[in-house]
């Protein structure tokens, strides 16, 4: 059976009847994405990877629960998330590293007057993102860095759909302020 062609959710079936050691391609589909998202709230490495491990662990044990009509993907990041805020709780870790941050919107092209721009927008944004209160950092993280939609956002922070605009809008407006209190952001 070719593990590539199936969905997460059809992969979870095949899993759930018999196939445990297929799991291993839940591991390869995700280690990478979790990894990523994580590392925006996790600063220590060994950390990072004991909560991804625990982020799997949980995700095999209760695979059970999950339901194969629903996304999987926002499954596994609820998983990702809660180990990720529980951590943040214990530890009161508040700050986001953006330094590892790919950013999509920038262009190998630049010259070095915009990608020392960016290095200072880069710095700048992670500064004002960790004076964000946690409810508002998330939202944007997973919206602008992990590219998730509204209803996987909402499926994640288990919170209504129409709330996820909402705080993102807001946690825009607070972003923008705190930016434009430090002078990092031109009107």
């Amino acid at each position: 059976m070719e593990l590539n062609n199936l969905s997460d959710e059809q992969l979870v079936f095949v899993i759930r009847e018999g196939g445990q050691e297929k799991y291993r391609e839940i591991i390869r589909r995700y280690q990478t994405k979790l990894t990523h998202y994580l590392r925006k709230f996790i600063r220590n490495p060994d950390e990072l990877e004991d909560i991804l491990q625990e982020v799997f662990i949980k995700a095999f044990k209760n695979l059970n629960s999950f339901e194969v009509d629903k996304s999987f993907s926002s499954w596994i990041y609820r998983i990702a998330h809660n180990e990720a805020i529980n951590s943040l709780k214990k530890k009161e870790n508040k700050n986001i590293d953006l330094e590892d941050v790919e950013y999509k919107i920038f262009d190998e092209k630049f010259d070095i007057n915009e990608k020392i721009d960016q290095a200072i927008l880069r710095q700048n944004l992670s500064v004002a993102l960790s004076k964000l209160k946690l409810e508002y950092k998330e939202v944007l993280v997973l919206f602008y860095f992990e590219g998730l939609s509204y209803t996987e956002i909402s499926d994640v922070l288990k919170i209504p759909t129409s709330t996820v605009g909402t705080i993102i809008k807001r946690s825009k407006e607070i972003l923008k302020a705190e930016l434009l209190k430090n002078n990092a952001y031109e009107k």
